[in-house]
């Protein structure tokens, strides 16, 4: 049970991420994403901070830095590329990639096998996300794929190097997201300076999103992502990763008037069941890897003690 709601207050990243491209198309200044990704990262990393009242300390200074780039700062200027030279379905569909990536790195920097259903479960979960997202007539850009596989790519390493470097001893998630947004944040400022110019002038409406995207978008769910790294597998964590188109097709559909076909809510059944079914294989070899280890630890015990248990 307890594992069940880790994996369902995990889930709500994903969600809520869900929402960004609504928010953004019906509250935000148009064409300015990388101020937008600043103004979702840098405030809610120094409110964090500020909450948590902890510092870096030594190494990780520079971990926080090469974490918050790989998770934020790297990730959301190649995302916004992406998207802007993708169409919107292209761009999903290789964020839905991810999981792969999680996959192998995980396999080579942690250990941690995935079985044959974990990457089926990856596999059909992005084939089910491209039936919810892709049209007839999209079209392929090679830098904006190349960009929407690199951003895939950037996130899933700092999901696997998250995991690898655990946290401090006595400092909590809250603290550990709270300097990564911080570092990303200040990574992305001068690429939007470069790219973007001066801020844009907000009115009400534009204060509204950029508050609730500092707060439940990036704030609350980079927390609860990051929690759920510290405490599941890096390949459970990563198949939740479906949930985010899912729910943005789901809010087109109820608040934005979006007509879904049946073929994308065929997609959206096959991609839901593949995140479930990833959860269960995730959790099989979870435990799996634990009675293994509890049993090494006895062997060892035991011939420490000069016995052996038959």
């Amino acid at each position: 049970m307890k594992r069940l709601a880790t994996v369902a207050l995990t889930a709500l990243a994903p969600i809520s991420w869900g929402s960004t491209y609504a928010v953004a198309s019906e509250l935000l200044p148009p064409d300015r994403p990388l101020f937008t990704g600043v103004m979702r990262a840098l405030p809610a990393g120094l409110l964090l901070t500020a909450l948590a009242r902890t510092l870096p300390k030594g190494e990780w200074w520079w971990k926080s830095a090469v974490l918050g780039t790989l998770n934020i700062g790297a990730f959301f200027p190649l995302l916004f590329l992406s998207a802007y030279r993708l169409p919107g379905g292209v761009a999903a569909v290789l964020g839905s990639a991810g999981p792969l990536f999680v996959v192998g790195l995980a396999a080579l920097v942690l250990g941690e096998r995935a079985s044959l259903r974990t990457v089926l479960a990856a596999v059909v979960g992005a084939f089910g996300v491209s039936m919810v997202v892709l049209t007839a007539d999209a079209a392929l850009d090679l830098v904006g794929v190349v960009a929407g596989v690199v951003s895939s790519a950037s996130m899933a390493a700092g999901t696997v190097m998250t995991k690898r470097w655990g946290r401090p001893e006595g400092v909590g998630p809250l603290a550990m997201t709270g300097w990564q947004l911080t570092a990303g944040g200040l990574v992305i400022i001068p690429v939007a300076a470069l790219v973007e110019g001066a801020p844009p002038a907000l009115d009400g409406d534009a204060l509204l999103g950029y508050g609730y995207m500092m707060l439940i978008n990036t704030g609350i769910a980079y927390w609860l992502w990051f929690r759920g790294i510290g405490q599941l597998s890096a390949t459970s964590v990563t198949l939740l990763g479906p949930l985010s188109p899912l729910t943005a097709a789901v809010i087109g559909w109820a608040a934005l008037g979006q007509a879904l076909t049946p073929v994308q809510l065929v997609g959206m059944a096959i991609a839901f069941g593949a995140t479930v079914a990833g959860q269960l294989a995730a959790a099989r070899t979870s435990q799996s890897f634990s009675s293994s280890e509890k049993n090494d630890r006895n062997i060892s015990m035991d011939l420490t003690d000069g016995r052996v248990r038959r």
